[in-house]
């Protein structure tokens, strides 16, 4: 998980793009092709930057002619594995009402997408992982899987993030076959990917987390020292009351 001086401020946003996005140069049109290039190399290489995506969706919202709906989508992708940081709920902010689109030949993707993305964050929030999965593998998510998360490289791989965030502190052991719907893998794939993250799986099945200040109950003393004249002032008033 990133940390907030990450998130303001990634290591891979270059100076140029700083300047777009804390000086006076988001304000300008002819910018928003630079952030754009800047969020397709993040599809492209597993890099994120919600600020300099949030420009972008403020420019297209002072100026509805740069609207580019494709986009929009994409930054709404990147933006859907950032839990736990509101990344998601600030893009959708930022969007304004649009009517269908007139022409017949380039329809607007966004209107028909954007309740099924919507629903996808909402489960992942809820961490209600297999049915995150159920609906992000069935037809109705086609275009989406088709069109955008297939150029994503390692959405997938961003979702198990989001899901082991939610696992570390929440349990010691979880069966196999519980984390595997949460997981989307099975088989090796299972067994490599708990591997990597330095688990292990017992001869029932059942999968170990290593100790952590959230899944560990440590036991404190509450030690209350009363003094004699306290003490004295309570059971004067216990007698009078």
């Amino acid at each position: 998980m990133v940390s907030a001086s990450s998130w303001v401020r990634p290591a891979t946003r270059t100076d140029q793009i700083e300047n777009l996005v804390s000086g006076v140069g988001k304000c300008f049109n002819r910018n928003v092709g630079l952030l754009e290039d800047y969020l397709y190399l993040q599809i492209r290489t597993e890099q994120y930057d919600c600020l300099a995506n949030l420009a972008i969706l403020k420019l297209y919202q002072f100026n509805p002619d740069l609207y580019n709906p494709d986009v929009v989508i994409n930054i709404l992708i990147k933006a859907l594995t950032s839990s736990p940081f509101p990344d998601f709920n600030l893009c959708i902010s930022l969007l304004d009402d649009r009517p269908p689109s007139v022409n017949p030949d380039e329809p607007d993707p966004l209107p028909a997408l954007l309740p099924l993305i919507t629903t996808l964050h909402s489960l992942l929030q809820q961490c209600r992982f297999p049915a995150f999965w159920q609906l992000y593998n069935s037809d109705k998510a086609e275009s989406l899987r088709d069109n955008y998360t297939v150029e994503c490289v390692g959405f997938e791989d961003a979702v198990r993030d989001v899901v082991i965030r939610a696992v570390i502190p929440a349990f010691k052991r979880i069966g196999s076959d519980r984390l595997s719907s949460y997981l989307y893998l099975s088989g090796d794939d299972l067994i490599d990917y708990v591997g990597k993250l330095g688990w292990t799986i017992d001869q029932e099945g059942v999968v170990v987390i290593p100790p952590n200040a959230d899944n560990t109950i440590v036991s404190t003393v509450v030690q209350e020292n009363v003094q004699l004249p306290q003490l004295t002032k309570i059971i004067t008033h216990s007698q009078n009351a």
